[in-house]
């Protein structure tokens, strides 16, 4: 898998923990370059950390299923970037953007009191990352460096968190639900990548 993929996959999977770095930056509200710099790097750890438990995983019984390896990693693409644009269009029609932002800030009186604490942080880095867990096993059977796979990953999810929680702060939710859509799209198109390369389709 050459570099670009990599790249593109990171973004794709990093479109999740954008999302929540969005609302993140709606319900601060003295926000600070420190906070950014927090989110971003809770939800980079732990997306660089569950493609490595993947590939660890995955590469126990690799060598049973080498000859589907293929439509292993198509189909677990596949079925995240699906689930990503499914979720996120299914919130649209049950509230619209204004609803949203509307939710989010509310949250900030309830459940959503300290956006910044350690506990919530971690709940919702796993959370967002558990597709690159999946991802991972799908390294396994391909020729990917997963150390730097898992740095690259880590290192793009955190910028793009940064900028995410910004985004949120001076925005609102206008970009939330198209991120999803967008990160699902470029994880379906890297499965279709990673087929059609195996079956000769593409060079």
């Amino acid at each position: 898998m050459d570099i670009l993929s990599i790249v593109l996959i990171a973004v794709g999977l990093s479109m999740d923990a954008f999302a929540v770095s969005v609302t993140n930056g709606i319900i601060i509200r003295d926000l600070r370059i420190g906070h950014a710099l927090k989110v971003g790097l809770y939800f980079g750890v732990f997306q660089a950390l569950m493609p490595l438990i993947g590939w660890i995983a995955g590469s126990q019984f690799k060598e049973y299923i080498v000859s589907i390896d293929h439509w292993i990693a198509f189909g677990l693409l596949a079925f995240i970037g699906g689930k990503m644009i499914r979720e996120a269009c299914g919130e649209d029609k049950e509230e619209g953007v204004e609803g949203m932002c509307e939710v989010a800030v509310s949250n900030q009186d309830t459940a959503c009191e300290n956006p910044l604490s350690m506990g919530r942080l971690i709940v919702l880095a796993v959370a967002t990352s558990i597709d690159a867990l999946a991802v991972g096993i799908s390294f396994a059977f391909l020729r990917v460096s997963i150390v730097q796979s898992a740095v690259l990953i880590g290192a793009i999810t955190f910028a793009i968190c940064f900028a995410g929680v910004y985004i949120g702060h001076k925005c609102g939710c206008l970009m939330k639900k198209k991120a999803e859509k967008v990160g699902g799209f470029i994880l379906i198109c890297i499965g279709l990548k990673i087929l059609f390369e195996h079956l000769g389709i593409l060079g």
